[in-house]
């Protein structure tokens, strides 16, 4: 019988790899779109929220992919890494992406910033998985709009993130209680990022 042939263990095995393989694959392939289109849809819910009068809770997906790709722009040689917010061809704010390494994991958002460069419309987050309860919460309003109305230093750092209870100056947020790391992590993610931003966008406007 075929099944006491020497190669049937082989042959057999071979199939049943290649088999399951293919149901792997396929799976990741699909998953792996729909993952990734997730992704996307979230970062653009961040540049909305970031930007002003551009974020409403209850937009379907539909209308939030729809709202980002007729007011949004993508950057360009001028914005350097940050999309823009325009209005009868002027620029009223732009919307920084910042990403680095929080505590656990990954974090990554995105700064919204006035045309002057220098005030804060707001910051949202597309990324994390920092311990729910404590470093989440950098995800929450109540730390979020901490950042509306605020002014980026041009003495120090550009923002500063303090801890809780502190008195907080026109650059400064409270740190999220009982998440230092997680503060410390996202201060540096936000000022690396400014940092660069504004150096590269100051550097092109002397270009000009």
């Amino acid at each position: 019988m075929i099944r006491k042939k020497a190669w049937f263990p082989v042959v057999y095995m071979f199939c049943l790899t290649a088999f399951f393989s293919t149901i792997v694959i396929g799976f990741t392939q699909v998953t792996g779109e729909r993952v990734e289109a997730n992704e996307k849809l979230s970062f653009e819910k961040a540049v909305l929220a970031a930007l002003p009068g551009l974020y409403e809770k209850n937009l379907s997906r539909l209308e939030l992919h729809k709202r980002f790709t007729e007011s949004v722009s993508p950057p360009d040689n001028f914005s350097a890494a940050a999309y823009t917010l325009r209005q009868n061809g002027q620029i009223i704010a732009y919307a920084l992406p910042v990403s680095g390494r929080g505590f656990w994991a990954p974090i990554k958002g995105v700064i919204g910033i006035k045309a002057d460069k220098k005030t804060i419309t707001g910051i949202a987050f597309y990324q994390q998985n920092e311990t729910p309860g404590l470093g989440a919460e950098i995800a929450k309003a109540a730390f979020t709009e901490q950042f509306r109305g605020k002014t980026i230093s041009t003495d120090g750092p550009p923002l500063n993130i303090k801890r809780p209870g502190a008195v907080l100056g026109d650059s400064d947020v409270h740190a999220v209680t009982g998440a230092t790391q997680t503060s410390t992590r996202l201060e540096k993610i936000i000022n690396d990022g400014l940092e660069e931003w504004l150096s590269r966008t100051t550097t092109q406007g002397n270009a000009k």
